[in-house]
């Protein structure tokens, strides 16, 4: 059977680029390796977060924003330096994606019935100078529903247009081979793999039951990055990081194997910029897995210290959620694959927030009710849980006792109290003062003049070693593989190049196994809420230009 466009992944740029064919009226093959309950892929657990610009919600809560501004930190913190080569087309789709945040991008959501937290978040805040890394404003807005939220009108289109007949939706299709003749890609090839009851996100079976052969007048690779293919991460990991970690957490399940980019590149692809990617710092094993091996990020508010596993606090930009990059770096440079937060119950009930559609049950479940139990005292109950259940806590009366109960979870006696004790006692006494040299403190201070990080998200500057502010809290971070910001080059058609920079007729790609676009939108390092919406708007391009 030959289809119009055949698509190669059920994720959100697979789906993406599904809607826009639909309502073209092309002939459409879906295939997916995974069951029909994994629709929506890896945007599904995501915590929905989307970078837009100048939105209502920014000005409601007196953000000034502008599209010369955000690209001015995109550039500062893309840090672009192959323009002439692996960056060329990188670097206009990033131009091109700024834009669309900027622009049409909102209310086409809005068009889908996508809503937002009104609270807009601050990722990435930079540390450095004002054209450096980092998002001068905050720009990351929570779609509400989470990932499931973002997923759900595209996948819901998807599978009313498979019971209409209107595109071909197979699971379970495991892609090996794209077809070529004369120097055009013109199908697929693969095996079917067996029924599989499995709950989403859990590793399905690979026991094959079948043969399958399609073609298409296009095809479009939209299978996602590396992230869980730990061997493949470290095959892949830049020696400017230093060393890769022998011991990391999967941020993403099985399925994010990185299989389509090496079969792409038999075809003839090229796979630029292999040596950029975006992993966390602040990793957490999930007392709960859903995937072997399960992580969760972190997502930290500014006032937890951060010290390696030698016991040395980090200095500027390394400061939490600051500069992820420049953190793991340091990180990676002290010969261990672990960190760790000291802070205080005040940090952590205000802080503390989990990535991940399951670790943020009211937002994505919709629920004000669930939502206005956050402002109660006490950590978010997902942080209770951690706080409770989680290795990787240690909840002690005092410093002494905290840091013997760090070295014993570590297995050595690496830290040294009068050490860390020292060093906290020094920035405690910063606090005498409304001014300061301690640069983490400038930068709580600095985050509370916005009002939605005073709310609910940067606790009040107190002093850790005071008893009033509750028990103290060391959590060990591990290293959380994540994304792949490299991968098939594609000009702004989405059409994949080859090693001669030339278009491989009838090739295609969307989404993160294309870097995000261009192969590399993102340069080195990301402004955050650029993934999933990376996916949204590299298959909507794709998706636009095949229904022409």
């Amino acid at each position: 059977m030959k289809y119009d466009v055949v698509i190669v992944g059920a994720g959100l740029a697979g789906l993406t680029a599904a809607c826009e064919l639909i309502d073209s009226g092309k002939k459409v093959l879906l295939v997916d390796q995974e069951p029909a309950n994994s629709i929506g892929g890896q945007a599904f657990w995501s915590f929905g977060g989307l970078f837009l610009v100048d939105s209502p919600e920014q000005r409601r809560l007196g953000i000034k924003d502008s599209k010369e501004l955000a690209w001015q930190d995109w550039m500062g913190t893309a840090g672009f330096d192959r323009l002439e080569d692996e960056d060329e087309w990188g670097y206009q789709w990033a131009k091109a994606y700024v834009e669309f945040a900027a622009g049409e991008k909102y209310e086409w959501l809005q068009s889908l019935g996508v809503k937002f937290f009104p609270v807009v978040g601050w990722a990435e805040r930079g540390g450095s100078l004002a054209g450096g890394h980092g998002n001068s404003v905050p720009r990351f807005h929570i779609v509400w529903g989470t990932g499931p939220g973002i997923v759900e009108p595209f996948a819901k289109k998807v599978e009313q247009a498979s019971l209409e007949g209107k595109i071909d939706y197979k699971p379970r299709h495991k892609v090996d081979e794209l077809l070529s003749s004369n120097g055009v890609v013109v199908g697929i090839k693969g095996k079917v793999l067996e029924e599989s009851s499995i709950e989403r996100g859990q590793e399905s079976s690979r026991i094959e039951v079948g043969e399958f052969e399609y073609y298409g007048d296009a095809v479009i690779v939209a299978s996602g990055g590396i992230g869980a293919n730990l061997e493949l991460v470290r095959e892949n990991w830049p020696g400017r990081l230093g060393e890769p970690p022998q011991s990391m957490v999967t941020g993403v399940p099985a399925h994010v194997d990185g299989r389509m980019l090496k079969i792409s590149e038999n075809a003839g692809a090229r796979i630029v910029n292999r040596d950029r990617m975006w992993h966390y710092t602040e990793g957490l094993k999930n007392w709960n897995p859903i995937w072997h091996n399960h992580g969760i990020r972190i997502l930290p508010g500014p006032s937890s210290l951060w010290f390696d596993a030698l016991g040395n606090r980090f200095g500027a930009p390394n400061f939490p959620g600051f500069d992820t990059l420049s953190t793991l770096e340091a990180i990676s440079k002290t010969g261990y694959d672990y960190s760790w937060f000291i802070l205080t119950e005040k940090m952590i009930e205000k802080e503390f927030a989990l990535s991940g559609s399951e670790q943020n049950p009211d937002i994505t479940n919709k629920s004000i009710q669930q939502i206005l139990k956050r402002v109660l005292p006490g950590p978010p109950a997902p942080v209770k849980a951690f706080m409770d259940n989680g290795e990787d806590f240690i909840i002690a009366d005092s410093l002494k006792d905290l840091v013997e109960g760090m070295n014993k979870l570590a297995g050595n006696e690496l830290l040294d109290f009068i050490k860390i004790k020292d060093q906290i006692l020094a920035r405690d006494r910063e606090l005498d003062n409304k001014f300061t040299k301690d640069m983490q403190v400038m930068a709580i201070q600095s985050a509370r003049q916005y009002l939605g990080d005073k709310l609910i998200r940067v606790a009040k500057p107190h002093k850790l070693l005071d008893s009033k502010n509750g028990r103290l809290i060391a959590v060990r971070l591990n290293i959380l593989s994540r994304k792949t910001l490299g991968g098939l080059q594609t000009n702004l058609n989405g059409q994949v190049l080859g090693e001669s920079g030339e278009p491989i007729p009838g090739l295609y790609a969307a989404g993160e196994v294309s870097g995000f676009g261009g192969g590399g939108v993102h340069g080195y390092r990301s402004l955050e809420g650029t993934f999933v919406g990376g996916c949204l708007f590299t298959g909507r391009k794709v998706g636009e230009y095949l229904s022409k």
